[in-house]
This record gives structure tokens, C-alpha cells and sequence, in this order.
């Protein structure tokens, strides 16, 4: 079993950051992908950023190239996600999920394990 753990969400204005953590135990490899969803009301849970434990390898959704950075520390199992100009459509509950094979897949149902969300809320 594997267990996930979000924080850092929050209320911020427009234009503002966050950073998320992850924090993963239990039985995690190297050869997992991680990845970040995320779910607004109504709506389907929605791929926002992947990554590899092994190599670092990341794959980003489109609507958030350029202001979102996934990283990890594997020293900590901690996946990170630094989220900057952050805008209220990005307003939604994220979570952190592990995949226990390779590559970074953007399918929520392909991912074993999921952590239970931080909400995140951008003001205009």
C-alpha cells in the first residue's frame, strides 16, 4: 500500500502562487509516476502535471504549461507542485495520485493510489 498526503492549499488572489506537497510512504518505488488532478465542482477530475520518480521526467497539461512546475525530492517522497499566476478557472480541489508503472499517464483510472485533496481557491 501507498499512502499520499496533499498540503499547501489555500485562498489567494489572482495573479498570486502556491505550492503543494505530496508526501508519499509505504511501499513507493522508482518506478512509480506521480501525478497531479485536479477536480472543480461538477466537473471530471482533470490531469494538471506528471512526474517520474526515477528520472524526473515531467508531462504538463496545456492549460498549465508555463505557470505550473512539478518537482520532486526523493530523499523526502515528497512531489511537489509550484503553481504561479494562478487564475480563478484553476479554482478547484487537487490531488496528488501514484501510478505503479511507467509512463506518466493523464487517465485518473490508470493511477493506483490518491491522496484526499487540498482545496485550492483563486479570487478575481
Amino acid at each position: 500500500q501507498v499512502q499520499l498526503v496533499e498540503s499547501g492549499g489555500g485562498l489567494v488572489q489572482a495573479g498570486g502562487s502556491l505550492r503543494l506537497s505530496c508526501a508519499a510512504s509505504g511501499r513507493t518505488s522508482s518506478r512509480f509516476a506521480m501525478g497531479w488532478f485536479r477536480q472543480a465542482p461538477g466537473k471530471e477530475h482533470e490531469f494538471v502535471a506528471g512526474i517520474t520518480w526515477s528520472d524526473g521526467s515531467t508531462r504538463y497539461a496545456d492549460s498549465v504549461k508555463g505557470r505550473f512546475t512539478i518537482s520532486r525530492d526523493n530523499a523526502k517522497n515528497t512531489v511537489y507542485l509550484q503553481m504561479n499566476s494562478l487564475k480563478p478557472e484553476d479554482t478547484a480541489v487537487y490531488s496528488c495520485a501514484a501510478r505503479s508503472s511507467l509512463p506518466i499517464m493523464a487517465l485518473p483510472g490508470l493511477y493506483d493510489y490518491w491522496g484526499q485533496g487540498t482545496q485550492v481557491t483563486v479570487s478575481s
